[in-house]
C-alpha cells in the first residue's frame, strides 16, 4: 500500500499543498514550523480520522476557513483509490472513496493503514493511561475496522450512563430501573471491546519482545505487556502469556455486569461510571518492574520505538504494509536506535520522513526529498552516493 498523490486545502498552515509521492522513502525536508508535520498529520488523518497532535478537528482547519480537505490517491492490491476527506468543525464530516460518499465517516477506517513514529510517543511510556488506551484503540480499528462502530456505541452509552448516575441520587421513580437498561448495553459493549483489546494484546506483546531486544541490544531488560482492568478476569497488569487461554468477549460481559454491580451504591454517590475498559491501562514491563517511572530517558525512547515497529510487523504479517510514517525522530535518536529504525524503514513499501536537516536521517532512506519552505513542498533533484545532483 502507497500514497501516490496527496493535497490538502487549508489544513493547518497550509491554503494548498499538491505533492506527488512514490513508494520507498520520502524525506520532507525544512526548518521547524513550515509544515512539514502538518503534511504527514493529514495522511494519518485518513488513517484515523483524527490528529496524533489534538483531540479535536478544529485546530487543523487553517486560521479563517471554515472547512479543510485532504485528498489522497492510493494504490492497494493493485487498483487505485481515491480517498476524500472534508473536515467541518462543528457540522459532520464528510468521506468520498472514488467520488462515492459514505453514509458514515468510520467507514473509511482501515482502507488507509499508517503507523506513525513521532516524539509524542514517549507517552506510551510516561503519559497517563488514556493515552495507551486511545493507541489500543486505534490500532484495534486499524486491524478490524468494524470496532469503530462498537468503540463509538460504548462512548455514546457511557455517556449516556454517566448522565444519569449524576442525577440518580437525588431522582425519584424509574431512575435506577432505566440505569439497568444502561448497565446491559454498557457490558455488551464493554465485553466486546474488553475481548478486543485482550486479544491485541497477547498477538502485539511478542512482537514488542523481539523489538525492544533489537533496539536496546545485548544485556537489555526484557519488554512485555500486560493489561490492567477495573473487571479482574479481564487481566492484573502481569504480562501476556501466550499459553493462557483468553476469556470470551460472553464471559467478560458477565464479569462487567457482576463488578457494576458490586459497585452500584459507589457509582451513584459518585455520579460516574466506575467499571468498563475506559478505566484500564496497557502495562508496559521492562525487566522486573512497570516502564513508567522506572525507565531511563533512553530505555523511555527505546519502548516507544518497539511499540511502534511491533504495530508495523504485526500490520504487516496480516495484510499489506501500512505506510510508515516517521515524523522528525531521527534528531532524538542514538547511532543504535537510527540503524534498527532505518533497517523497518528501508524495507517498508512507503515511508514518509519529516527531518529539519537532511543528515539527521540515514542516508539509506534519502529516497526521494522534498524541500517544504514558505508554504510550498517541492520535489527536489536527486543526489547520488557522492553528493552529485541529477535528473531535473
Amino acid at each position: 500500500m502507497y500514497l501516490r498523490h496527496l493535497q490538502v486545502g487549508q489544513f493547518r498552515s497550509w491554503e494548498l499543498a499538491d505533492l506527488a509521492l512514490t513508494p520507498g522513502p520520502t524525506v520532507l525536508v525544512g526548518r521547524n514550523g513550515q509544515g512539514k508535520t502538518n503534511l504527514v498529520e493529514a495522511v494519518g488523518y485518513l488513517a484515523t480520522l483524527g490528529s496524533h497532535r489534538v483531540s479535536a478537528d478544529a485546530p487543523l482547519v487553517r486560521h479563517g476557513a471554515t472547512q479543510a480537505v485532504v485528498r489522497a490517491a492510493l494504490r492497494k492490491d493493485e487498483r487505485e483509490l481515491l480517498v476524500e476527506v472534508e473536515i467541518n468543525p462543528g457540522r459532520a464530516n464528510r468521506v468520498r472513496v472514488n467520488r462515492a460518499p459514505l453514509q458514515r465517516p468510520r467507514e473509511l477506517l482501515g482502507l488507509v493503514r499508517t503507523v506513525l513514529f513521532a516524539p509524542e510517543d514517549l507517552a506510551l511510556v510516561r503519559g497517563d493511561p488514556a493515552e495507551r488506551r486511545r493507541f489500543l484503540d486505534d490500532l484495534l480499528v486499524s486491524r478490524t475496522p468494524r470496532l469503530a462502530g462498537v468503540r463509538s456505541d460504548y462512548d455514546r452509552v457511557l455517556k449516556q450512563r454517566n448522565a444519569l448516575l449524576k442525577t440518580a441520587k437525588l431522582a425519584r421513580g424509574n431512575a435506577l430501573a432505566t440505569l439497568d437498561v444502561w448497565d446491559n448495553h454498557l457490558t455488551e459493549l464493554g465485553g466486546q471491546l474488553l475481548a478486543a483489546r485482550l486479544r491485541l494484546v497477547a498477538d502485539l506483546a511478542p512482537y514488542v519482545t523481539d523489538a525492544y531486544a533489537g533496539v536496546a541490544g545485548p544485556g537489555a531488560d526484557r519488554a512485555a505487556l500486560g493489561y490492567t482492568s477495573s473487571v479482574p478476569l479481564a487481566g492484573d497488569g502481569t504480562p501476556a502469556d501466550p499459553d493462557r487461554a483468553l476469556p470470551s468477549a460472553e464471559e467478560l460481559a458477565a464479569a462487567l455486569r457482576d463488578r457494576i454491580a458490586e459497585r452500584r451504591k459507589e457509582e451513584v454517590d459518585r455520579g460516574i461510571t466506575l467499571v468498563g475498559p475506559h478505566r484500564d491501562d496497557l502495562v508496559l514491563h521492562l525487566g522486573p518492574a512497570p516502564a513508567k517511572g522506572y525507565a531511563s530517558h533512553g530505555e523511555s525512547w527505546s519502548f516507544a520505538l518497539a511499540v511502534k515497529l511491533a504495530c508495523f510487523a504485526l500490520l504487516r504479517a496480516e495484510g499489506d504494509d501500512p505506510i510508515l510514517v516517521l515524523d522528525d525522530v531521527f534528531a532524538e535518536l542514538d547511532a543504535g536506535r537510527r540503524s534498527a529504525l532505518a533497517e523497518v524503514a528501508g524495507s517498508a513499501e512507503q515511508t514518509l520522513i519529516t527531518a529539519a536537516v537532511a543528515e539527521d536521517v540515514p542516508p539509506a532512506l534519502r529516497g526521494t526529498r522534498v524541500q517544504v519552505a514558505d508554504g510550498r513542498a517541492t520535489v527536489l533533484p536527486a543526489e547520488d552516493e557522492g553528493g552529485e545532483v541529477h535528473g531535473g
